[in-house]
């Protein structure tokens, strides 16, 4: 673990704010480059190499430092995933989140969590229930965590204010979503803890609250689900849930309700069935307890691999572009097949990445954009 300094901070904000660099990439930047620095200096370079045309845009260094400064006269902090302050669930993940913003009681993150996720459109027996979840898991010790969404959401939030609950927000931290539980935001602000991913003053878009899902389920251990429909944001965390090892309960729900056949699908699908909060810490108890092991959290700076001949990359650039395809596959299969060097193959992915060219998937696997 290390504290970045005011400057690395910036550098990693820039970074992970410039066009084609995700969380993965960011990762893979850091590993290759040994810090932000000087991977935003060769940036230019790699998206040509990769084939994009044009010129390649980073983000403004005077945009990171307005951001930073806004968080700071907002009273919230940037804290990087290589940094002590960082939920260590969260730093499990595969690819976690660069920065995150976090506003309120920071160490309600560093107990273990679950969250309570549902319909928007819940019943009022089913926001009795995730009340009723919510705050008997709260009184065993563990930080409650949701996405502030109307419903059970809402009810899970206002459950878990007295023993501690973390919103996960898909706009910026100071944005209110929607805007009928600004009472509830501000109670969550002064006892709670609120957590985003993205720059303050950023409104909400459909295409983040995949997102958004995706770091409700990293912080979590555990991911309750009440009422949920076939197509719904609750189903796409407990798909998260799954990827990242977390344990998936779900409340039944009648088959004659639309609400619940999301629910009743993952119970079918192995999803533990849950009657009372007992089901919920049986399937706990063995991960409810601090980690054995430090997590491995990525370190902010390291030295960078080895520079490799630029000819090199030239010629066997088009030997991988040809195992390339819109079908993912995984990094190391790649390696395998071509028979080259884990930096080269790492090097060659990263500046298609960045050019735009290539899209990274869980598991590590990638596929070409055509």
């Amino acid at each position: 673990m290390q504290q970045l300094s005011r400057q690395e901070r910036l550098d990693w904000l820039q970074l992970i704010r410039t066009r084609n660099v995700g969380p993965a990439t960011f990762s893979e930047l850091i590993r290759h480059f040994g810090n932000a620095a000087d991977a935003l200096a060769a940036l230019p370079d790699f998206a040509r190499r990769g084939g994009r045309k044009g010129a390649f845009q980073l983000a403004s260094r005077q945009a990171a430092e307005q951001e930073l400064a806004r968080l700071d006269a907002l009273g919230a902090q940037l804290v990087a995933n290589c940094e002590p302050d960082y939920p260590p669930q969260l730093a499990n993940c595969e690819a976690p989140p660069p920065l995150i913003s976090l506003m309120g009681h920071a160490h309600l993150l560093q107990k273990p969590c679950v969250a309570v996720v549902g319909a928007r459109n819940a019943s009022l027996a089913g926001t009795q229930i995730a009340g009723q979840l919510a705050q008997a898991i709260g009184a065993r010790d563990f930080t409650i965590i949701s996405g502030l969404a109307r419903g059970i959401d809402t009810a899970a939030h206002h459950s878990a204010l007295e023993t501690g609950t973390g919103a996960v927000l898909a706009g910026g931290i100071d944005i209110v979503y929607p805007p009928q539980n600004r009472k509830l935001y501000e109670a969550i602000a002064d006892r709670g803890v609120l957590i985003s991913e993205m720059p303050p003053g950023t409104e909400p878009q459909a295409r983040q609250f995949p997102r958004r899902n995706r770091l409700i389920s990293g912080l979590s251990v555990g991911v309750v689900i009440v009422e949920a429909a076939m197509r719904s944001g609750s189903l796409i965390t407990a798909r998260f849930a799954a990827e990242q090892g977390r344990e998936v309960f779900v409340v039944p729900g009648s088959p004659l309700d639309p609400r619940s056949r999301g629910g009743n699908a993952l119970i079918r699908q192995g999803a533990t069935l849950v009657e009372s909060v007992d089901d919920i810490l049986e399937g706990l108890k063995h991960l409810g307890q601090p980690p054995l092991s430090e997590p491995q959290r990525a370190p902010a700076m390291h030295p960078p691999a080895q520079q490799l001949d630029v000819s090199s990359l030239e010629r066997e650039r088009p030997h991988i572009l040809e195992q390339l395809s819109p079908t993912p596959v995984e990094i190391d299969r790649l390696i395998r097949q071509t028979g080259l060097p884990t930096a080269l193959v790492s090097a060659i992915l990263l500046e298609l990445d960045i050019a735009g060219r290539l899209e990274r998937h869980a598991g590590q696997r990638v596929s070409l954009i055509v």
